[in-house]
């Protein structure tokens, strides 16, 4: 409008135009209205506020105004005052060619204020158009607060292009729902653990020494010496364990400096870890784990499984009760048999990558599950700390959901002379002394694992890691 019939005089293009017609967009016989919009004289006393980016300004608009002619004569004939024109009645109009982002490209950010318009008379008309509550908004001020540039990406701009600019990318309902689920994710954990006793803590991430092995580890100066980013608060959960606490977990940074540029590795990321006192075997770990689980998925499926289908076509599926469970060597001679999948010997302690993906299949072929827990890992494959058996076997578990792992959990060595021979055996003796310490005066059983927070979310929605994480980190990314 304001391209084809200019400006008054002196006056900034601040007009705004705002869509109407049906709602059923599917119909070819849809065509977009837009009328000019002031401020109304007979407008009500009850303020509706919306204020942010114009993307998001435009889906408020567009899923509240409704057809004015198929609602009620008078609103044609308001008068509004206060535009650029002048005093002016609405006007509607077509524009067929004008869509959102032609609009807002024009227009740039905009914030709008207006009044309630909906009597009590008409509010059963104006229900069945307007989805915010039968309420209209018709703006009585526009103000321009900030001129964008065009923008730098598209919807469809490399994951690269697109994390260059992350608060644009950010900005789309489906990104943001990413953020949405994952706080519901880690707030279901969180109530789970609180309603059983468990108290939160927040360990140190600057360290004297590698929390899981001398490699991976980024490490600092610190002053006269080094020190290391924590791998994670593995040392301080079991302290807590020493100190008589029974039951903690965190939700915090975890630093891993590992060169590898996979959708599921990053160099930070949040883990959601917790430690628990007076198990009988790991089992009770793995038990509780799928408690945990259980209640948390249950929890993003009622709250965000529409939306997360919506956008993301993934049906969010809560598992059941008791998940499988099988050894490293019985799912390597399984996915060999069904699958012709085969690795050396020498690998077979430990799951390959292809063996974590062929697991999530076997899952659901022998068990219609989508969750394996794995165990009998070789004693090289698994941290010093992890409790083992008379035959040397770990006491532990990966658990794999979707073909990827997502936790590593165990019943750890409490007892001080096994724990310290344990660390020689890998060459951790001095390194870890701090940490043997805290076992020479007593320690009851207890064990734990740990969750990677974004791993979780890019499983939820079939995403990447770059998109799970708010801001990535990898070896090649340290910006914004």
């Amino acid at each position: 409008f304001v391209k084809a019939n200019g400006t008054p005089e002196g006056q900034p293009e601040t007009t705004m135009a705002v869509i109407k017609g049906r709602h059923d967009f599917s119909s070819p016989m849809f065509v977009p209205t837009y009328a000019i919009a002031g401020a109304g004289p007979h407008a009500d006393k009850n303020p509706c506020w919306y204020h942010g980016s114009p993307e998001r300004g435009w889906d408020i608009v567009r899923k509240t105004f409704f057809p004015l002619h198929d609602v009620c004569g008078e609103y044609v004939n308001l008068q509004l005052s206060g535009t650029p024109y002048g005093t002016v009645d609405i006007v509607s109009f077509a524009l067929s060619d004008l869509d959102a982002k032609r609009l807002f490209k024009h227009y740039k950010a905009l914030a709008f204020s207006g009044w309630n318009s909906a009597t009590e008379k008409q509010y059963d008309v104006l229900v069945d158009y307007v989805k915010l509550g039968g309420i209209e908004i018709l703006p009585e001020e526009i103000k321009i607060e900030s001129v964008a540039d065009a923008l730098p990406i598209k919807e469809d701009s490399a994951i690269d292009s697109r994390l260059d600019y992350r608060w644009i990318d950010l900005r789309s309902e489906k990104n943001q729902l990413i953020f949405r689920m994952q706080t519901e994710m880690t707030a279901a954990m969180r109530s789970f653990l609180l309603e059983r006793g468990f108290l939160e803590f927040h360990s140190p991430k600057i360290i004297g020494a590698a929390s899981e092995s001398g490699s991976e580890v980024f490490r600092l100066d610190y002053f006269d010496g080094n020190a290391y980013l924590a791998q994670s608060p593995q040392f301080y959960k079991q302290m807590a364990m020493a100190a008589g606490f029974e039951r903690v977990f965190e939700c915090a940074p975890v630093f891993r400096a590992e060169k590898s540029y996979t959708r599921k590795h990053a160099t930070e990321f949040t883990g959601f870890d917790l430690e628990f006192s007076y198990i009988d075997s790991f089992r009770d770990v793995m038990s509780f784990e799928e408690d945990l689980l259980i209640d948390m998925i249950s929890h993003v499926a009622a709250k965000y499984g529409d939306d997360i289908k919506r956008l993301y076509g993934i049906d969010v599926i809560v598992p059941k009760k008791p998940f499988p469970v099988m050894s490293v060597a019985d799912i390597y001679r399984e996915i060999e048999q069904r699958y012709g999948y085969t690795v050396p010997d020498s690998e077979k302690g430990d799951l390959t990558t292809d063996a974590e993906h062929l697991t999530y299949r076997l899952a659901q072929d022998l068990f219609g599950h989508e969750f394996m827990f794995v165990t009998d890992f070789s004693g090289d494959k698994r941290p010093f700390y992890h409790m083992r058996d008379e035959h040397g076997v770990p006491q532990g578990f990966d658990l794999i959901w979707r073909g990827t792992e997502i936790t590593s959990g165990s019943q750890r060595e409490h007892r001080y002379a096994q724990l310290c021979a344990n660390a020689a055996e890998k060459g951790l003796g001095e390194d870890v002394k701090f940490y043997t310490e805290f076992f020479r005066y007593g320690c009851p059983p207890h064990g734990g694992f740990g969750l990677g927070v974004d791993r979780l979310t890019m499983l939820f929605l079939d995403i990447s890691i770059k998109e799970a994480e708010f801001v990535f980190r990898g070896p090649d990314r340290l910006n914004p």
